[in-house]
């Protein structure tokens, strides 16, 4: 239960290693957006590649070869995932989720914060997160594509240009 032979021991080590370097020399080629936290998809892949990991360093039923191409193989479905979204807008919207208007100049969007399934008190402690005491002080809280909260503070001019791809956020001409 604690201890079986040391060739297991030495079986973690080397191949742990082996595996450990290719990984890192996948990643260096396949560029920073196979790790990023951009959005959902991403976050799946990351997983993914450190259970692939795990697998090929404690299973004995797993030779290197096979779990090095698992890994080749998930960076690049991600990198192909990550190329077509970049190029074609329908792949784009398959992929990855809109960030989403959860509070805007000084009311929460009940529909939205409904919808993604996120309380007013999570809101208002994003909002303690930045520093921020007075509610008057946000101009809106957006729910990013990868989960995190954007908080942006109120300012003599009005922050539209950076919610131009926000979910529910009402035009300029409204």
């Amino acid at each position: 239960m604690f201890f079986d032979t040391w060739q297991g021991l030495g079986r973690v080590i080397v191949v742990g290693v082996l595996a450990y370097a290719a990984l890192v020399i996948f990643l260096r080629f396949s560029g920073k957006r196979t790790l990023s936290k951009m959005n959902a998809f991403d976050l799946v892949v990351t997983v993914a590649l450190g259970s692939t990991l795990a697998t090929i360093l404690l299973s004995k039923d797993v030779a290197l070869a096979e779990g090095l191409l698992a890994l080749l193989l998930l960076i690049a479905l991600q990198f192909t995932v990550a190329w077509l979204s970049v190029r074609f807008p329908t792949i784009q919207q398959l992929v990855k989720s809109e960030p989403t208007l959860l509070f805007h100049q000084g009311q929460m969007l009940q529909s939205a914060l409904r919808s993604q399934r996120v309380t007013p008190e999570e809101v208002r402690a994003a909002i303690r997160t930045q520093g921020i005491s007075q509610m008057s002080e946000v101009e809106a809280v957006i729910l990013e594509t990868d989960g995190s909260f954007s908080i942006l503070r109120t300012t003599a001019q009005p922050a539209t240009t950076a919610l131009n791809d926000v979910n529910n956020y009402p035009s300029p001409s409204a």
